[in-house]
């Protein structure tokens, strides 16, 4: 019996191919098109993901962002309101159904589900083109827009004994809702806005211990992503001018949504140093205090998802230097742009609200090629 044919591998061209169809990519997409480039033709957005949205159709259930929706839009259309008790901050199905119009809307002929495995050069020199490469398809280009986030890449701390440890582990990445943890004795590990709202949730059915390497800082309660959004606006301002600014960090760490105000309320909402190890029935402090629990939630945060560019030869300690113009362009490599990835690629650019001017600055530096 003959072999089953193998499917040929598509080969195409465009100008610009971005990598990742989230946030981020969208925004490019969006200045791309607005210079007159056109999506599928001469801009192709590829994603891994089999529906739109990006990261957000990923993240847990009760997921609320920190503004209301006109703080908290990319450049183009604001997104629709979102009314009820929480102060109209929208739920996570309303950002990935703002997502998705964003993507119709624009017609941006997002390819998926098409994950990138390697970013390689075609030719060298700035005048040569890079090869995209997924699974069936070859993608040639003359630049190439980095925009995958981090949520792949959840970070996990070594700590002795986790090997041992009898119970459930799970990164905050893999947390989706509160009712699996119903009756069972769980640590939350982490000092930030995760941690935070995944122990509000959890301590509503579960005993929960909260640990952290060192002790959360709360906003004020009447700071919400509109104060956030407005410092982030000042801080992109001072730097543009010289002037250094604190930033959000200035303010502190963790925003007093509904759910962590009611947790703060039942006393839930305090946080324990961390422990040096994990046993096989729980955790443990040097002085010899123990905990036992049945589950260990890491809320540690994320790194950049850049693997589909070791080819390229350019990451130094989990990053890539950029500058330029736009603050985007990879320096080692004038083809590549990076977007969307935190403070190194742009200022507050991993936010809804954010990202437009470092994906805009990013469009134009790609039409100038």
């Amino acid at each position: 019996m003959p072999a089953p044919a193998l499917e040929a591998r598509r080969e195409v061209e465009a100008d610009v191919v971005v990598i990742g169809g989230g946030q981020a990519g969208l925004a490019t997409g969006f200045y791309l098109r607005r210079a007159g480039l056109a999506p599928g033709r001469d801009f192709v957005i590829v994603d891994a993901a089999d529906r739109p949205g990006g990261a957000w159709p990923r993240t847990w259930d009760g997921l609320r962002l920190f503004s209301p929706a006109g703080f908290s839009s990319l450049p183009g259309w604001m997104m629709p309101p979102w009314n009820d008790a929480t102060r109209g901050f929208p739920p996570r199905d309303h950002v990935v159904a703002y997502l998705t119009g964003y993507e119709e809307r624009y017609d941006l002929q997002v390819l998926r589900p098409h994950r990138v495995g390697s970013v390689r050069r075609a030719e060298d020199g700035s005048d040569g083109r890079l090869l995209v490469d997924t699974a069936g398809l070859t993608i040639s280009a003359r630049a190439v827009a980095s925009a995958t986030g981090t949520w792949d890449r959840p970070f996990w701390p070594s700590y002795p004994g986790m090997r041992d440890f009898a119970g459930r582990q799970l990164h905050a990445a893999g947390y989706r809702s509160p009712g699996d943890f119903a009756g069972q004795r769980v640590v939350v590990v982490g000092g930030g806005n995760s941690a935070a709202q995944i122990l509000a949730e959890v301590s509503t059915v579960a005993e929960t211990t909260w640990v952290a390497t060192r002790p959360p800082r709360f906003l004020p309660d009447d700071v919400d992503g509109r104060v956030l959004f407005a410092t982030a606006r000042a801080r992109i301002e001072a730097l543009e001018q010289g002037r250094a600014h604190a930033g959000v960090a200035g303010l502190g760490d963790i925003v007093m949504v509904a759910s962590v105000k009611d947790a703060r309320a039942r006393g839930v909402l305090h946080a324990q140093p961390m422990f040096t190890r994990l046993t096989a029935g729980g955790v443990a402090w040097a002085d010899g205090t123990t905990q036992g629990c049945d589950t260990v939630i890491w809320c540690t945060g994320f790194r950049p998802a850049l693997r589909h560019l070791r080819p390229l030869g350019l990451a130094r300690g989990g990053r890539i230097a950029v500058g330029g113009p736009s603050g985007t362009q990879a320096l080692a490599e004038p083809r590549l742009h990076l977007v969307g990835y935190g403070d190194w690629t742009g200022p507050a650019s991993a936010t809804l609200a954010g990202v437009g001017p470092s994906a805009k600055a990013t469009a134009a530096a790609l039409i100038d090629r």
